[in-house]
C-alpha cells in the first residue's frame, strides 16, 4: 500500500511493516511477521522491484513479531539487517523478556492471535547475524535512516527518522491502535518492558517535523508530532506518575 511517494505500508493495523522505495534501492523498515513475505515480494512486483533491490532492513527493536522475514532476506538475498545493540540478543533468539499484558477484551486478542498464526507468527525465525546500531548514525541505506533512540519498550527500542519521505518510524515506542484491547489512538504500547521510560523517550521526538508517524500496531498517523504526542499524554495519563 503507498502511503505517499517512496513510502509504502506491508500488512495491516494489526502489525506493519515498511519500504522506503528510492531510485538506489529499498529499505524495509521491521519485517512483520514470517507470511509478510507475500506482501513483500508483491508490494515489490507492483512497483516493478524484487528483493534483490532491497538493501538493508532496519528494526525498530528485536522482537518476534518485528523480525518475521528478516533472516529469509538477509539469507536469500545478502540483506544485511540492522538492529540497536541493545536488542541484537533479542533478534537473534538469544533472550527475551515477558512484560505483564495489562488490559485486555476478549475479542482484540482472538483477532490478533488469530492474525499472527495466519500469518506464520508461531515460525519466526531469529536472525544468525545483525549489524548493530547506535543511538544517532545515519546508516548508507536508500532514505538515509537516521536512528534516534528510544529505550522502555525494549532496551534497544529506536526510532527510525526518514527525513526523504518526512516519516518517523516509531516501532512499538507507542502504538496508535490497541492490539489487546482494540482501542484506538496514540496511546502506550502493550509489553513494554518499562512503561515509564517507554513514555520519556518520546520527548526525543518532539522536534522532529514530519508528515507521518508509522507505528508497528495500529493505523498510520499523518500529522504532526505536537498532536501525536498531546493524544498519547492524555491516553497515558491514568497509567504514569
Amino acid at each position: 500500500m503507498e502511503l505517499a511517494p517512496g513510502l509504502h505500508r506491508l500488512g495491516n493495523d494489526l502489525v506493519a511493516a515498511y519500504l522506503i522505495v528510492t531510485d538506489e534501492g529499498v529499505t524495509v523498515i521491521d519485517a512483520g511477521l514470517a507470511g509478510h513475505w507475500r506482501d513483500l515480494t508483491r508490494e515489490l512486483a507492483e512497483i516493478g522491484r524484487a528483493p534483490a533491490d532491497v538493501r538493508g532492513v532496519v528494526l525498530t527493536h528485536g522482537d518476534s513479531d518485528h523480525i518475521g522475514f528478516a533472516e529469509r532476506l538477509r539469507r536469500e538475498h545478502g540483506v544485511p539487517v540492522h538492529v540497536h545493540a541493545a536488542d541484537a540478543a533479542r533478534a537473534r533468539g538469544l533472550e527475551s523478556t515477558k512484560p505483564g499484558w495489562g488490559s485486555v477484551r476478549l475479542g482484540p486478542v482472538l483477532r490478533f492471535l488469530a492474525y499472527s498464526i495466519r500469518k506464520g507468527g508461531l515460525r519466526t525465525t531469529p536472525l544468525r547475524e545483525v549489524h548493530e546500531l547506535t543511538d544517532g548514525r545515519v546508516l548508507d541505506l536508500p532514505g538515509a535512516p537516521e536512528i534516534i533512540g528510544l529505550p522502555g519498550h525494549s532496551p534497544g527500542s529506536v526510532a527510525v527518522h526518514v527525513p526523504a519521505v518526512r516519516t518517523v518510524f516509531v516501532g512499538d515506542a507507542l502504538t496508535t491502535g490497541h492490539v489487546l484491547t482494540g482501542r484506538r489512538g496514540p496511546q502506550p504500547a502493550p509489553f513494554t518492558d518499562d512503561q515509564k521510560a517507554a513514555a520519556g523517550s518520546l520527548a526525543r521526538l518532539e522536534s522532529l517535523r514530519v508528515d507521518w508517524v508509522l507505528p508497528g500496531h495500529g493505523a498510520p498517523w499523518h500529522g504532526s508530532i505536537p498532536d501525536l504526542l498531546s493524544a498519547y499524554r492524555a491516553a497515558d495519563a491514568p497509567h504514569v506518575g
